[in-house]
């Protein structure tokens, strides 16, 4: 594949790259604060081209807040978490989707659109918080713990979710607990998130210990020399943070939590305890704000590049499949979550 893609760049005669320019000039204007201008004459080709397979293969690309500047920017269609995206696709009218991000995502789309191709640019995207739990754990805390029922962040596999009552995200977390008749809950799996939402809730919670590989990363006395460092930053944080982090923090909340409480504060300076990539692609809509980055990227999200999405358009690769008995039982803990609180994922 890589020879492919590169002849794409070498065998472009002159006129046709200058017009690739031209096409994504726009695209350029809105992301060139957060990648180098000399990049982008690399990247023109692929976006030319992935756009124009898009209109024909009537497909639309959906991109999370964690993906590279140039996938935000420059390709996708629907931008956001990885169940407004899910959602937001539903009422598309297009019957080919490409998810760029990891593998529960485009699961996570495949439940919500099962009469679409879904389809993404390498099925070896993963995510450790997804792999830190199995099916068949959830049926040993259900043996273990009789009749408690069981809340699952939508970081996870199809097949997890199946076993689930209802998922939930960060931003509704503490509202799907809630809204359960139970006094205990088994809450899986991030352990950091699920500290949070105990922290506001009165029910007991069971937790489990999966973390993310790069929210684990941030440390609270790491924060405190950023803020020594940068007069006057404002410093957001996602709750899958550990405790020291959050405490630290002066807003703690969801990737979409996270862009309204910016655009809402407009501080001088803003720290996003969340992966780099978010923070180059927020910045390019607040020009005015200074982002404190630190170089915490997601191994996994960095998998999905321009030339993967062009080959994934180009053979219709790879598609998302699951198991009809398994995504019946696992559609019905995300509708669950979609009934009680349709607005809180947004």
């Amino acid at each position: 594949m890589a020879d492919r893609m590169e002849s794409l760049l070498e065998s472009a005669p002159p006129a046709a790259a200058a017009r690739a320019l031209e096409e994504t000039d726009a695209a350029l204007e809105r992301w060139k604060r957060v990648l180098p201008e000399n990049d982008w004459p690399a990247h023109a080709p692929y976006i030319a081209e992935i756009r124009r397979l898009k209109r024909e293969r009537n497909a639309v690309l959906l991109a999370h807040n964690y993906q590279m500047p140039e996938v935000f920017h420059g390709v996708a269609d629907l931008t956001g978490d990885s169940l407004a995206l899910a959602r937001e696709a539903a009422d598309v009218d297009a019957g080919v989707i490409v998810v760029c991000g990891v593998h529960f995502m485009a699961e996570t789309a495949k439940l919500l659109n099962p009469s679409k191709t879904v389809l993404i640019p390498d099925p070896d995207s993963g995510c450790s918080l997804a792999d830190s739990i199995t099916a068949e754990d959830i049926r040993r805390l259900r043996a273990r713990h009789p009749g408690v029922p069981v809340v699952t962040y939508v970081n996870t596999s199809a097949a997890v979710k199946a076993e689930s009552d209802i998922c939930c995200t960060s931003a509704n977390a503490v509202e799907v607990v809630e809204s359960l008749d139970s006094d205990r809950v088994i809450f899986l799996p991030d352990e950091y998130l699920g500290r949070y939402v105990a922290g506001r809730t009165k029910k007991d919670l069971i937790l489990w210990k999966g973390h993310c590989e790069v929210h684990e990363k941030f440390t609270g006395s790491e924060l405190c020399a950023y803020r020594e460092d940068y007069d006057g930053l404002m410093i957001l944080a996602h709750p899958e943070c550990p405790p020291g982090v959050l405490a630290e923090a002066d807003y703690v909340g969801s990737t979409a939590g996270m862009i309204r409480e910016v655009a809402k504060r407009v501080p001088r300076r803003v720290l996003l305890a969340t992966e780099r990539s978010m923070s180059d692609n927020v910045a390019a809509q607040f020009p005015e704000i200074e982002f404190v980055r630190p170089c915490y990227s997601c191994p996994h999200m960095q998998r999905i590049t321009l030339p993967k999405i062009l080959d994934s358009l180009q053979n219709l690769r790879h598609v998302v499949e699951i198991d009809p008995v398994v995504a019946g039982r696992a559609r019905e803990a995300v509708r669950r979550m979609l009934d009680l609180a349709p607005r809180t994922i947004r």
